[in-house]
Formats: C-alpha cells, structure tokens, sequence
C-alpha cells in the first residue's frame, strides 16, 4: 500500500484532551534524570511539589495522538519510522497541573524519491482547555524511510539550522541512568523498542534505545545551564534534529554557541562513543530580566 499524498496530507485529527497532575509533572523531569543529585537546589525545584517549575519541553508529551502512522488507512511503512527533526515555540509556560488539548495538522509531505523515502513535515499546538489559550507550538520532520516514490512534491525541503564553525564556547555533561528508557516511556511512548532486548535487536540496536524525546529534554536542561543560570522556564524556542539512536547509561555533552540576543546553537554527542547523537541545535531564551 503506497502514500496517498491528498489523504495523508489532509487528514483529520480529533483533538485531544489530557488532564495532568504535579505527580505526571515530576515524573516528566525524572524521566530526564534530574534528582539525581536531590541536594541539587536546580534540579529539586523540577521535581519537588513545593515550588514546583514545569520543565519548558513538558509539552511535547502532552495531548499527543499516538502513534497515528501505524493505522493501516495511512499507508505508511510505519516499522522504518524515524523521527527527523523536532521542534518547540513556548509561547507561555505551562502549569505545574492542568487541562490541556493538543491539535495536530500535517503541513507537507516531500516525496524524495523511490528507495529514498518521504518526508511528513507535521504541527502540534498545546492549549488550555478551559481559556483556548495557546501554551506551545510543537513541529515535527518525521522520516519515512521506506515510502519515497509515491508521485508527491519534491520540494521544497526545509533547511536544517547551520553550525558555526570553530570550537564551542560552552559545554555542560549529564549522565543518563541505565534505567532511563524505563522511566521516561511512563510518560506515554510505549515502544518495545525502549524496553524490550528482542525488539531493540530487530531493529538492529545491540540495547534498547533511549527515546528521542527524551535526549530532547535532556539537550534542553543542558543548555538552560549554560544559557539560564539553571532557569529553564526562560527558554522560549529549542529546535533539533536527531541524527543518532543514544543509549540510557550514556554521558551526552551538549555544546553551545552563543549567538547573541539570547540566541544560541548546540549540538549534542555521546562522549564515549564521540558520536553526535542530536545536531543543528537553535535555541532562544528570554533574558534574565524578563523571565516570567
């Protein structure tokens, strides 16, 4: 069954409604690893109800629609799946506990080509569910692998942020838990990929995988250390794209840029393996005065 270019790109979602507790809040952040260290007064304030500060990439597990590309009406060879590119706009910060809706639309889909794949460019809003009010704007690549040459759009194809060249200014490490894909899946990514060793070797993995989304906010707690003095609730826009599967036990360092305007790039790799796991990194992060 090939790609149906107008059904996929016009297809319709419901909306989808999600209340969350304190209790999901923190076990976002301890999905990231943070507690760790519970003498860590940066990282107790994520995970601790009193006080609690929402992480600023909360959003992109909230109000999702599932795994959407396995329905067999959609076409799509959903086990070569990868996800490209991931992408977050705040536009206000999301509570410690709430109602939420999340709206998702497909945008585009470029056609690379036979035994090249397809590319789903895709959006997702997160709003209030009483007031309507727009927290963030989530966007998403998704990589096709195995559905090129269905007769779609060549173009045009959305450039990846550059890399400034010479050494980074900056670079911060977090250790991830051999237990992280575990925990973080809790949150709601359920793949067997992350939990089971005969899933992860079908794949071609030698482990279970850490969750994209998950090196995600770890890349994004890394760069609110060395941009916001370890106030994440100033970033207001982190895009990535992913190039590389990591695995929970992993030392990542994620290097930055400055860039001025309370713009940087980065990139993240795994440093034993000196292989760049998340590349073509631009995050933006309100300045101190202005944080809210």
């Amino acid at each position: 069954m090939a790609i149906n270019y107008q059904q996929l790109k016009s297809r319709k979602f419901a909306e989808v409604t999600q209340a969350y507790t304190i209790k999901d809040t923190i076990l976002y952040a301890l999905g990231l690893g943070l507690g760790q260290d519970p003498m860590d007064a940066r990282q107790l304030r994520h995970v601790y109800e009193e006080g609690i500060v929402p992480l600023p990439t909360r959003g992109v597990v909230l109000a999702t629609p599932g795994f959407w590309l396995k329905d067999p009406d959609v076409g799509v060879d959903w086990p070569k799946v990868l996800h490209g590119e991931q992408g977050l706009t705040i536009h206000r910060p999301l509570p410690p506990a709430g109602e939420v809706i999340g709206r998702l639309r497909n945008d585009e889909i470029i056609d690379k080509g036979a035994g090249r794949g397809a590319l789903l460019y895709s959006t997702r809003e997160v709003v209030d569910a009483t007031t309507g009010e727009t927290y963030c704007t989530l966007t998403s690549t998704t990589f096709l692998r195995g559905d090129g040459g269905f007769g779609g759009p060549s173009g045009p194809v959305r450039e990846p942020h550059s890399m400034p060249p010479g050494a980074p200014d900056a670079s911060f490490d977090w250790t991830t838990g051999r237990h992280q894909a575990l925990l973080y899946r809790l949150n709601g990514d359920w793949n067997p990929v992350h939990a089971d060793p005969k899933v992860a070797a079908q794949g071609g993995f030698q482990q279970p995988i850490l969750h994209g989304l998950c090196s995600y906010g770890v890349a994004a707690w890394s760069v609110a250390n060395l941009l916001c003095e370890g106030h994440p609730e100033r970033l207001r826009r982190f895009d990535l794209r992913f190039t590389s599967p990591v695995y929970p036990g992993e030392t990542l360092r994620t290097e930055i840029w400055r860039q001025g305007d309370g713009k940087a790039a980065f990139r993240t790799r795994a440093v034993a393996r000196d292989v760049i796991v998340l590349n073509n990194g631009h995050a933006e992060v309100l300045p101190e005065t202005a944080k809210k």
